[in-house]
């Protein structure tokens, strides 16, 4: 981008080659500077054209048939020059992103600057303690010591164990540092009343991703008392509902007060009935909110406790203390000395297939980002963003959410009540964008002030109503969310940039880019779990029977095509269609709309010019910039662990598999019906 000065210096040039007089006349002095300024403009439009089909070309393979595999087409050049890190088990066109904005949160993070509020002051002292390598390596494992016997006794790691109720040692580690081990304890939204705050009780998930084949080495635990905590932790993965019942908010929605829960659901622990009421008083009392047993809560999957009685009566209290202190410890490791960090690489390469951690400056960036995001946020928008694309979003989110509208008329499946409810919904749907004190010298004292200012924060929450104004998330993120219980849609400042948005690029591009994030985010209010949510956030069934059934039977359709990908990254396994199928059903619906909005656009602007160095029409481009977003590889065993974990598709599949169901998109590539890209079948819900 040029700056002031610059351009400064083409009026200067100009004015230096030939001697004028001294006097110009006023309408000579605007014409030389109305001529100057579009030389500058032309010269700018060329470098950013020049600079966005360079990006585009490198990052396609053209020696690929797009008809045969659009996704090697528009990636393979991408594929071929990149290596995924040694620190990182997946490489994708997001993380080049995030890397790129956590260098730029370096800069300010490390930058001195005079005058500066004081939550920006404290996150650049939480930044400069995380990376006092030295001192932290001098303190070795002392701070982990010392702050153990002030949760409870580590039982494996004294010789004079002091046994706790379970009650005390579950709660303790969640009143005060928000940690979750065997039972899920949180403040949130009422889905039923998506004004107000309730606790929530039911199914911690314990997963540690395919644990079976992991940790095979030497670590901190005794080998006798280490088995006992794996099989723990795979028992107690077991023993939780189907991931299909874990994404059904209805089924998952369950009110009672507690004197119900302690009745009707309850826990042994060596032989002594947990006390649900006890529990909940002990970590409420961390904020000075007295509980009785008529406090209403929501349970998740009640039947989980039921199930979970005969695995605890397998264990001593030993063993259950054991490892909920290492499920809470092996997060803190990073706040010591590399003797310890070391313990995790074993656990690490087994997991994720790296070999190598972040650069110090680089964890300490993404944790300060995580733990002070507004104050984070505000230095990255300060440094980063230009205000004028807030104008430019607001105009896409409109177009797209018309052309939602729009296609609801197109939509035999759904019948004049259910369309009517979710127009309503969808022009319901809100968009947004963009006192603790440090010490430098204990980070790892830090993180535990971080865990415990948060917790309280959260549990605060129950008596107060809900704010759907309150961002869900900082504005220095790589990413975009929608928020089923406040109709919300949300686009940090992170993601505004190119590949997805730029001002400069084609509207082609945008709407190929953040275009069809718009598109994705409005569609999670309509698939298989936002559908159940209306326009108000409440967990409300707003559809027809009749609707209903359609739905699930196109959703089968979609469920079945991704089930039939086999990936080769992961051992040749198929994809699980019943996991990513929320997204998926999102990636179809906002390639669609925002395709559509695109012809909209065009219709009204009219045509762009082409962009100058690819032969390629915008149509085709808004296509190619959609794929190379989803450009990325994995390492094996991030593949085959991703198919078990992870909600979406690998970005190779959510290239085939929603412009397999596009026919705009073979339409503007010319390809003929017997070639991949154009099967015989093809899935559409919205």
């Amino acid at each position: 981008m040029f700056s002031l000065c610059e351009i400064e210096k083409i009026h200067c040039s100009g004015s230096k080659k030939k001697k004028k007089k001294k006097k110009f006349s006023v309408n000579l002095l605007f014409s030389l500077s109305a001529s100057s300024h579009s030389i500058f403009v032309s010269s700018y439009i060329k470098i950013l054209s020049d600079i966005v089909a360079s990006r585009l070309i490198e990052n396609m393979d053209p020696m690929v048939n797009p008809c045969d595999n659009f996704y090697q087409y528009a990636c393979g050049g991408w594929l071929k020059k990149n290596i995924i890190p040694e620190t990182s088990s997946r490489y994708s066109t997001f993380d080049i992103l995030r890397d790129e904005l956590e260098v730029v949160l370096k800069g300010v993070l490390e930058r001195e600057k005079s005058g500066s509020s004081s939550s920006l002051t404290k996150a650049k002292v939480l930044y400069r303690s995380c990376t006092n390598e030295s001192l932290i390596e001098n303190r070795d494992g002392t701070p982990l010591l010392t702050m153990l016997p002030d949760v409870f006794e580590w039982p494996i790691a004294t010789d004079d164990w002091d046994t706790n109720y379970a009650e005390d040692a579950i709660a303790k580690l969640n009143e005060k540092y928000g940690k979750q081990v065997l039972i899920s304890f949180f403040i949130g939204t009422d889905d039923r009343d998506s004004n107000a705050h309730i606790i929530h009780v039911g199914v911690r998930n314990n997963r540690l991703p395919l644990f079976s084949f992991a940790y095979k080495h030497k670590c901190i635990f005794t080998l006798d008392e280490r088995k006992e905590g794996i099989s723990l932790n795979n028992f107690s993965q077991s023993a939780t509902d189907t991931p299909e019942d874990r994404n059904n908010p209805v089924l998952l929605y369950n009110k009672m007060p507690l004197e119900t829960l302690n009745n009707n659901f309850t826990l042994e622990f060596d032989s002594r009935v947990f006390n649900w009421t006890l529990f909940t008083n002990k970590i409420m009392d961390t904020v000075g909110f007295p509980i009785t047993d008529s406090e209403e809560v929501i349970v998740y999957a009640p039947n989980y406790f039921k199930r979970l009685n005969p695995v605890l009566a397998k264990y001593t209290k030993r063993d259950i203390q054991n490892y909920m202190v290492w499920r809470f410890v092996m997060n803190l490791v990073v706040g010591l000395s590399r003797r310890y960090r070391e313990t995790r690489k074993a656990f690490r390469k087994a997991i994720y297939g790296t070999t190598a951690e972040p650069a110090v400056w680089r964890q300490c960036a993404i944790y300060v980002n995580n733990n002070m995001e507004n104050a984070v946020g505000r230095l990255y928008v300060e440094e980063a963003f230009a205000g004028d694309r807030k104008d430019m979003m607001d105009e896409m989110i409109t177009n797209i959410r018309e052309v939602f509208v729009s296609n609801l008329d197109d939509l035999a499946w759904m019948d004049a009540e259910t369309k009517k409810a979710a127009e309503e919904k969808v022009r319901h749907i809100f968009n947004s964008m963009f006192q603790l004190s440090y010490n430098a010298e204990e980070y790892f004292e830090n993180i535990l002030k971080n865990l415990e200012f948060g917790q309280k924060k959260r549990l605060k929450k129950l008596r107060v109503k809900v704010n759907k104004e309150e961002w869900i998330t900082g504005a220095a993120v790589v990413n975009a969310f929608y928020s089923s219980s406040r109709n919300q849609i949300v686009f940090p400042a992170g993601i505004l940039q190119p590949p997805f948005f730029g001002k400069g690029q084609p509207w082609s591009l945008n709407y190929g880019g953040i275009g069809m994030v718009i598109g994705h985010e409005i569609t999670h209010g309509f698939d298989d779990n936002g559908r159940n949510f209306d326009k108000d956030g409440h967990l409300k069934d707003w559809w027809t029977s009749s609707s209903t059934k359609k739905f699930h039977e196109l959703s089968k359709c979609i469920v079945d095509q991704y089930g039939s990908y086999s990936w080769d990254l992961a051992n040749g396994q198929n994809l699980n269609g019943n996991n990513t199928l929320g997204e998926n059903i999102a990636d179809n619906g906002g390639i669609r709309q925002s395709y559509q909005a695109y012809q909209n656009y065009v219709k009204k602007h009219g045509k762009e010019a082409p962009l100058p160095g690819i032969n390629l029409s915008h149509e085709q481009l808004f296509f190619l910039n959609f794929a190379q977003i989803w450009c990325g590889t994995h390492r094996p065993e991030h593949a085959v662990n991703s198919i078990k974990t992870d909600v979406h598709s690998p970005g190779k599949f959510r290239v085939l598999g929603s412009l397999q169901n596009f026919p705009e998109f073979a339409k503007a590539f010319q390809c003929p019906k017997d070639t991949n890209m154009v099967p015989e079948k093809i899935c559409r819900v919205w």
